[in-house]
């Protein structure tokens, strides 16, 4: 194949993934990685075999093809020995890291050699990578301000690559729906949704949805969030792991609304999914299974470190599951992991969850004042913009009252 080949292989792919046609993507990119390869353009090639294993593992969830793919990407660009694909190099260590310092020392130095070759896309990428490691690990302001940044960068136009559109958008949308920051996701949605209009970028737009559907949800916007789910498994084709998210998060809304059984429906095959976990647990509290959700709540807890986004509402399902069973104990060493939680990860949301289980376990226990932790969780509540979670706080303030008033 000729050099022109190559370039019209990375263009059909590039039309395809914003049509969201995930197949044809994927194929064309892999045949301008063979194209690009068979002459020599190594840098070309490792770009286009990058962008495979983005599709294998973010759209697919094919995570050792992905694996392979990002493995085999690496390989090409230490093989072309330059300064630009030493930057994509550091990025793969940073990615694939565990210790927060050494972690953000790696994304510094992509970062610089991105801003010294002037490739603005792994500059935008290793930004928002470090953002989301710093939010995901409880520097909340600190990551948000490296997402902003990068956004900026998308929106300003400096972003070629789909990819890392996608994946930085994503990325703050996530970041958003685990801290609950609703106006910031709001915001950028906004902005964002021009540029994608711009470009015809149809599936781009659409590919965070879901996420976006559960900053809804918290938010207490039920409507509007099964309007995102709605539209997003319209647009995204069944065997793919975002539709399996967009899923997840439909179930959760249907938990919330009473509706068990189209719920199970939703998450049914999806019992080791990542997302699956809270509405899962919440199916069997309301079912009252305990010891179902205790079991699973335990497992999915034991799996994952304790500052990971989701332990926090995995802790208070615990609390609540342990409470149901009786079993004052293990609320109580629950409802202190959450509040050591809370302190390690300072947000309004942490802390109101926390504040909850603590007046939960009092009025339980009989042990404190279960009024000050609800009028704590409801104030933090207020400030994190989660109005159903308000009203619920006072209604339980309420009837702590009315039990306390003297007939």
């Amino acid at each position: 194949m000729s050099e022109v080949d190559g370039r019209s292989l990375e263009v059909q792919g590039r039309s395809a993934h914003a049509a969201g046609e995930y197949d044809d993507a994927a194929r064309l990119y892999e045949e301008a990685f063979v194209s690009y390869r068979r002459r020599g353009e190594l840098a070309a090639a490792a770009r286009c075999a990058r962008t495979v294993g983005w599709f294998r593992g973010w759209v697919f969830g094919d995570w050792a093809v992905h694996r392979g793919w990002v493995a085999r990407a690496r390989r090409l660009l230490e093989a072309a020995d330059d300064e630009h694909g030493r930057g994509w190099v550091v990025l793969d260590d940073a990615l694939a890291g565990s210790d927060l310092e050494v972690q953000r020392s790696q994304y510094l130095e992509a970062i610089g050699v991105a801003r010294r070759t002037g490739d603005h896309d792994l500059e935008c990428d290793a930004t928002a990578s470090l953002g989301m490691m710093l939010v995901f690990s409880g520097r909340v302001d600190e990551g948000m301000a490296h997402l902003d940044e990068a956004l900026a960068a998308i929106c300003g136009g400096d972003v070629s690559e789909l990819p890392v559109v996608e994946g930085c958008l994503c990325g703050l949308i996530t970041a958003c729906e685990r801290t609950r920051d609703v106006s910031r996701a709001e915001e950028w949605l906004r902005a964002a949704e021009r540029v994608m209009q711009r470009g015809n970028h149809v599936a781009v737009a659409g590919h965070c949805r879901s996420n976006y559907a559960g900053i809804l949800i918290a938010a207490g916007r039920w409507e509007d969030a099964e309007d995102e789910l709605t539209a997003a498994l319209d647009l995204l084709p069944d065997g793919i792991a975002v539709r399996e998210r967009a899923r997840c998060r439909l179930a959760d809304l249907r938990v919330r609304q009473g509706r068990f059984e189209e719920a199970e429906h939703l998450v049914a095959g999806l019992d080791q999914h990542e997302d699956a976990v809270l509405p899962l647990a919440a199916l069997h509290l309301a079912r009252s299974h305990h010891d179902l959700a205790v079991e699973l709540l335990d497992r999915s807890l034991d799996a994952r470190p304790t500052e990971h986004h989701l332990a926090a509402p995995l802790l208070a399902l615990t609390v609540e599951a342990h409470l149901a069973r009786g079993d004052l104990g293990s609320a109580r060493r629950s409802v202190d992991r959450l509040s050591d939680l809370a302190t390690d990860q300072p947000s309004d949301y942490v802390g109101a969850v926390a504040a909850v289980a603590r007046a939960r376990l009092c009025t339980a226990s009989g042990d404190g004042d279960a009024r000050v932790s609800w009028h704590r969780a409801m104030a933090m509540f207020a400030s994190a913009r989660m109005p159903v979670e308000v009203a619920s706080a006072r209604l339980e303030l309420a009837r702590i009252i009315a039990v306390d008033r003297p007939s």
